[in-house]
């Protein structure tokens, strides 16, 4: 059997930053249920972009967290070739993002730089950025 989303993240060894902040919201058994999820899973240098503190302060709100953590994650199993056709997609947060085929293909306007890391309940894409929802960025 292939590892689930989580086993597979860690294997990658580029999310470590996003599966401890997983970890920190609860969001982590969420990712080990059978149904199929895509995780738009920024790097850890994406985190290292994030202005100082703001990620300290994400981690400090459970509740904040766990919106900005479920906006990167999509129900059922978005491949490449899908988010090549599609120019929005519904977050588990509830809120949209949206997608464009631009040099590549970007979420929200963060570039996607890896594809199809596939899982057996899912598939993972890296993201070269934290996507905040609206309600966040907003406040």
């Amino acid at each position: 059997a292939m590892a689930n989303l989580l086993e597979t993240a860690e294997n990658t060894g580029s999310f470590k930053t996003f599966l401890s902040a997983l970890e920190q919201a609860g969001l982590t058994s969420e990712l080990e249920n059978p149904g199929s999820f895509t995780v738009l899973a920024p790097t850890d240098e994406a985190f290292a972009k994030l202005p100082e503190g703001a990620l300290d302060e994400l981690l400090a709100d459970p509740l904040k967290l766990k919106k900005v953590l479920s906006y990167h994650i999509l129900f059922g199993d978005v491949r490449s070739d899908d988010l090549a056709q599609i120019d929005e997609a519904p977050t588990v947060e509830g809120s949209v993002i949206s997608v464009e085929q631009n040099n590549g293909i970007t979420v929200n306007d963060t570039p996607v730089t890896q594809m199809d890391i596939l899982s057996d309940n899912g598939v993972i894409h890296a993201i070269d950025g934290v996507l905040m929802p609206a309600i966040v960025a907003g406040g």
